[in-house]
């Protein structure tokens, strides 16, 4: 490669850096600039910014620029888990790999990470039947706000974020299967 290719290179490599670094540093609209809240009404004053909320918490590049299930990990936010006293919060660490062998990776569920702030009643018996083979997922329900979309996209991390569901190479759930 010449001299020309390497500057051209460089400035690629210098432009994807700083577009992620931009991506990863963009502030949160305060709420009178977001478009949802009134600037006129006064109330305005009396709610928390956006940014001093989520400031402190682990960043994300996608989204609303945080890492949830990061900052619930390492204490950063306790939410509370129950309202009624006399609720028992279920975690299920376990994996559900769901995968087609199509060309695009299998997905990877992780129950944990759900069920360290969500009910289990919050999936099963709807939208999600708890047996396994039951769920016919599809990926076009889900970006119409369905199955999954309804709580990614909207209040977890968004569905352009393809390879954290779709995050288990085929080839290795092949070798694990075996010949056929």
């Amino acid at each position: 490669m010449g001299p020309r290719g390497r500057r051209w290179m460089a400035w690629a490599l210098a432009m994807l850096c700083s577009s992620a670094l931009a991506a990863s540093t963009a502030p949160w609209l305060p709420l009178e600039k977001d478009g949802l809240h009134d600037p006129r009404n006064p109330g305005l004053r009396e709610l928390q910014q956006p940014a001093d909320a989520l400031r402190p918490l682990p960043r994300d590049t996608a989204g609303n620029l945080v890492r949830w299930v990061q900052a619930l990990e390492s204490g950063a936010i306790n939410p509370r888990t129950n309202i009624l006293p006399e609720t028992k919060v279920r975690v299920l660490d376990q994996d559900i790999i769901v995968s087609k062998f199509g060309s695009m990776p299998a997905v990877k569920f992780p129950h944990r990470q759900h069920t360290l702030w969500l009910d289990c009643s919050n999936c099963h018996p709807s939208p999600f039947i708890e047996k396994a083979g039951a769920n016919k997922l599809n990926m076009q329900a889900i970006l119409n706000g369905e199955q999954c979309g309804l709580c990614h996209g909207a209040v977890a991390f968004p569905l352009t974020e393809c390879n954290r569901c779709h995050s288990v190479p085929n080839e290795t759930l092949r070798r694990q299967a075996g010949p056929p």
